[in-house]
């Protein structure tokens, strides 16, 4: 399935049907009383979250949503019935914006959640409601309120607990296929990954949390190299994240100065991504020429300040401390967040 993280939709509200200008027509009464009804409200476009969907893909291209018009009202005091709401359906994680200013209207972080992002127009008053004791004959009735009419931008951000982070052919989904049951395309080339990838980790006595592989990252990736612009959203959310480093290339790849630049690029993008708490881990342990490297590389990272794991996706060396680290901090992060 096709992965679409942006959309663009437009919406329209139902117009509120008429008021009714009727009398009273019946057999011995000859000057009956008004009895116009009311005309029914419009139908609202509302926006529901739902957890079975995870992907914009039914937003492709700019569509419209409208809502159904409210039905007008008639004699014998009959108020029309109300227009039908139309619910739209879209993945937990969106973020809903004005397409004109860019202004966040809301975020749907939870299954179920809902927003009216259009409301209905209110139905016209029959000529009943203007009666009067000086005025027994109106002839007046109002027309309804039209709906209201916008256009809207989806954005998805996967809802992830942990971020992987890396460069291409690092081994991201050889890892993310070791410690969850995801099973992403894998081989030996850059830019295997073109859609982000979900995994959830399951731990004895542990909480479970999900795992997204964030494809494309290289130098630039926040000024739209590679294909990180496009994924960089996807990061905003994680409560964490984990950065794979590889050496197997030789002595010209610098792990140091691979770390460097991809959290400089998290810094361009936002800020906040920089602040994020980080683990290192150094892939491809199964390599004699990673494992002759890694005593000194982790020595590099120990003099900057970071724990640096020694891990193989492939063979799962080191992989059940590195998980126990993940999950530690994960947890650690949520009772401070209680907490405070």
């Amino acid at each position: 399935m096709k992965f679409v993280d942006e959309a663009r939709i437009h919406v329209m509200a139902g117009n509120g049907g008429n008021g009714c200008l009727s009398f009273r027509r019946e057999r011995f009464i000859p000057k009956g009383g008004p009895d116009g009804g009311d005309g029914g409200k419009g139908g609202d476009v509302i926006l529901q979250a739902d957890a079975q969907l995870a992907t914009l893909l039914d937003f492709s291209y700019p569509q419209q949503f409208r809502a159904g018009r409210g039905v007008h009202g008639k004699g014998k005091d009959q108020t029309g019935k109300n227009g039908e709401d139309l619910v739209i359906r879209i993945p937990v994680g969106t973020l809903l914006r004005d397409d004109q200013t860019g202004e966040v209207i809301q975020d749907f972080t939870f299954d179920g959640q809902q927003f009216v992002a259009a409301k209905g127009g209110r139905g016209g008053r029959g000529n009943t409601r203007f009666a009067t004791a000086t005025q027994r004959a109106p002839r007046r009735a109002d027309k309804g309120e039209a709906g209201e009419e916008r256009w809207l931008r989806l954005e998805l951000k996967l809802l992830a607990d942990v971020g992987l982070l890396g460069y291409p052919n690092v081994g991201k989904s050889t890892f993310l296929s070791k410690i969850s049951s995801a099973r992403p395309k894998i081989a030996d080339y850059p830019f295997t990954t073109l859609t982000p990838n979900l995994g959830v980790v399951l731990r004895k006595e542990r909480r479970p949390f999900v795992v997204a592989d964030i494809p494309g990252l290289i130098e630039g990736a926040s000024h739209g190299a590679g294909l990180g612009l496009t994924f960089l959203r996807h990061v905003e959310r994680t409560k964490l994240l984990v950065h794979l480093l590889d050496i197997s290339e030789g002595p010209s790849r610098d792990p140091a100065t691979d770390f460097r630049t991809l959290n400089n690029e998290l810094k361009a993008y936002h800020p906040s991504l920089a602040e994020k708490p980080q683990v290192l881990a150094l892939n491809k342990m199964d390599l004699p020429s990673v494992r002759e490297r890694a005593a000194d590389v982790q020595m590099q990272f120990e003099k900057m300040g970071y724990r640096l794991y020694l891990v193989s996706g492939l063979t799962g060396e080191g992989m059940e401390e590195l998980v126990e680290a993940v999950s530690e901090a994960l947890e650690k992060g949520a009772s401070h967040g209680e907490g405070s």
